[in-house]
């Protein structure tokens, strides 16, 4: 079974259904003005000779008729016949022996409308008035030859050709309507095709105005700006993970080449744990990342309901440290989340804080500006204000980091920044009397979960 094919273009598929729909509109409109324009016509004809043969209807009752019957045009023919159908009285126009009709107005109706065609090509339009509702009254006939307009199709000729016209007209407009407003779709489509992954700079033009396509256009250029940053962000990734990368590797290689082309230089233990500590810290960062991959990517999973203050809670009892911690948290604050992500967010913080703590830390979870804030403080050594920012950046790691922990991926507080995002929320370094301070705010469940079991 074959398809028909539509065309393919938006102008052509605009011009064809704004032509059609034209000449549908034009076709109704013009059969109705065409059949008013015939009845109208032949309305007035029909006036024009009822008001002649009741003239001469009531002359023929007063046995006035001349011979001949004066006649004026248009109504020019005009009879007397009696009740043997034999013409009495005739115009000059009219047949002296032949009645225009042979039909009769019944008694009971006494005024008819006939139209007579005495050849194919030649017809009258009659008035015919009964003289007396007897049997034996004689008829009289006045009418006019059909006029050349209901005679004709001209009027049908006229009616289609200025269908035609004003259809094209309408096609020819919306073509060229059409097609101004897609040129500039036109120019888009050509700048996005010059578009590759290596050049992203290609800007598509913005049309003048407001409308719908100089939208897209700003849209499109926007989504651009916001790819060529990505991209850029991408390179710039790539470049400072080979150089993190680099290190450990090169330290790597450094123990194994000593500990083969030197062997009885080298301590063998001290050659293996140098090398154990660059391989857990080419670890960390491959894990690291492997990780930030997954949170960057679409998570499908769908969110727990947890209990903030519970999981906070829970956490700091389950970790073990050096370092004593206390956890101040309130209940009742419920979020939407993922357990298995904020605990390794807090895990990361908690970390943290053991690292840089003297001798203690506090964590508190409390309700504030429509959420819950998660607080680790720790007395360590506290972050410089010029780094608060900078430390949640990628491979940074300040050098008390470093001292204290040389097989770090320099990824934990990058990772627990765009995990906190990932949850709507934020993690910054905020203002402490001494130490560390890591805030971290999760907006709160807006319906009532009074009961979270439900």
């Amino acid at each position: 079974m074959s398809v028909r094919s539509r065309p393919h273009s938006i102008q052509a598929r605009y011009t064809l259904v704004a032509a059609l729909f034209a000449i549908t509109v034009l076709v109704t409109l013009g059969t109705i003005t065409d059949l008013a324009i015939r009845y109208q016509v032949a309305s007035n004809a029909f006036d024009e000779a009822e008001r002649v043969a009741s003239q001469w209807s009531a002359a023929a009752r007063n046995d006035s008729v001349p011979r001949p019957i004066p006649a004026a045009a248009p109504v020019e023919f005009i009879q007397v016949v009696d009740v043997h159908g034999r013409v009495v009285e005739s115009s000059k126009a009219a047949s002296e022996t032949v009645p225009l009709s042979l039909r009769r107005p019944p008694p009971d109706d006494r005024f008819q409308q006939y139209t007579e065609c005495p050849s194919p090509d030649h017809c009258l339009l009659l008035q015919a008035i009964r003289l007396f509702p007897a049997q034996d009254a004689s008829v009289v006939y006045a009418g006019l030859a059909e006029p050349a307009l209901l005679a004709t199709h001209r009027l049908e000729y006229a009616v289609a050709a200025g269908t035609i016209l004003i259809a094209g007209v309408v096609g020819w407009t919306t073509w060229m309507q059409v097609g101004r407003t897609l040129r500039p779709v036109k120019a888009i489509s050509t700048k996005i095709s010059q578009i590759t992954v290596s050049d992203l700079s290609v800007r598509i033009p913005v049309p003048p105005g407001d409308d719908e396509v100089a939208q897209l256009a700003t849209t499109a250029n926007e989504t651009l700006s916001q790819l060529e940053g990505a991209v850029e962000q991408l390179r710039q990734f790539a470049l400072t993970t080979s150089h993190e990368l680099r290190t450990p590797i090169a330290g790597l290689r450094a123990h194994l080449e000593e500990a083969l082309f030197y062997p009885d230089d080298v301590d063998t233990q001290e050659t293996i744990r140098a090398a154990l500590v660059s391989t857990d810290r080419l670890d960390a960062i491959v894990t690291d990342l492997s990780l930030l991959a997954r949170l960057r990517a679409e998570d499908r999973q769908l969110p727990e309901r947890i209990d903030v203050g519970e999981l906070v809670t829970a956490e700091v009892h389950a970790q073990s440290g050096p370092v004593p911690m206390s956890v101040t948290a309130a209940s009742g604050l419920w979020i939407h989340g993922s357990r298995m992500q904020l605990i390794r967010v807090l895990a990361n913080l908690l970390a943290n804080a053991q690292r840089h703590a003297a001798s203690s830390i506090e964590v508190t979870v409390e309700e504030t500006d429509g959420g819950a804030a998660i607080t680790v403080s720790d007395d360590g050594n506290g972050v410089p204000p010029a780094d608060r920012e900078r430390i949640f950046e990628r491979f940074v790691r300040l050098d008390d980091s470093r001292r204290l922990d040389a097989g770090g991926s320099g990824f934990g507080l990058a990772i627990s920044r765009d995990i906190a995002q990932a949850h709507h929320g934020t993690l910054k370094a905020a203002d402490s009397s001494g130490g560390a301070r890591f805030v971290l705010w999760l907006p709160l469940i807006k319906e009532d979960l009074t009961h979270p079991e439900a």
